[in-house]
């Protein structure tokens, strides 16, 4: 039998599949600290390669709603689209990368 074969009738191949994770930075034009603090981490890490997505909660009001949103800045990371934790306020770089990372 082939390492191959073997490895997906055994249920390791399909174990080892690669999650999909992603940043949602929830933000606003009249958040403050959104455009000095976060915004600028939040986009480093972008350009950086992270998977961010910052999303308007004036403008996604239904999607805030959905993650449960109430105080902005807030990340939250999802695992497979899936809510996998969050930050509020705004945090240093190292907070999100630490977030991301647990996932």
């Amino acid at each position: 039998m082939s390492d191959g074969l073997y490895e997906a009738l055994s249920g390791t191949y399909f174990t080892n599949k690669r999650k999909m994770k992603k940043l949602l930075y929830f933000s606003a034009e009249w958040c403050g600290p959104c455009k000095t603090m976060t915004g600028p981490v939040m986009e480093e890490l972008k350009n950086e390669g992270y998977p961010v997505q910052k999303i308007d909660v004036d403008g996604n009001p239904e999607l805030s709603q959905q993650f449960g949103v109430r105080n902005i800045p807030t990340v939250v990371l999802t695992v497979d689209g899936v809510d996998s934790g969050r930050k509020v306020g705004a945090n240093p770089k190292q907070v999100y990368i630490d977030l991301y990372n647990q996932g």
